[in-house]
């Protein structure tokens, strides 16, 4: 992967960190940089869950992919903001 892949999975992560926060209801008690993380890899993940059904590449905007990676992005917010507020952490 090179330097403008990079830079792009970072800007498209924090997109697709922020979508998946205001999909999740109510308040989350993590951080921007963790939903800054989150996006990053549900960004990653989801490119590659994509391309394993084939609908990566699609003629136009790949909407399939992009629900696909904001819904891990919302899986993962979730997941961290109840691991969080547990008690005793």
């Amino acid at each position: 992967m090179e330097i403008d892949g990079i830079i792009s999975a970072i800007v498209i992560g924090i997109v697709i960190g922020v979508l998946g926060r205001l999909v999740v209801p109510g308040r989350q008690r993590i951080g921007v940089l963790w939903t800054i993380v989150v996006g990053i890899l549900a960004a990653l993940i989801g490119s590659a869950v994509a391309s394993a059904f084939d609908v990566a590449d699609t003629d136009g905007p790949d909407w399939i992919e992009w629900l696909i990676q904001i819904g891990l992005a919302a899986v993962g917010v979730a997941a961290l903001d109840r691991a969080k507020s547990r008690p005793g952490r």
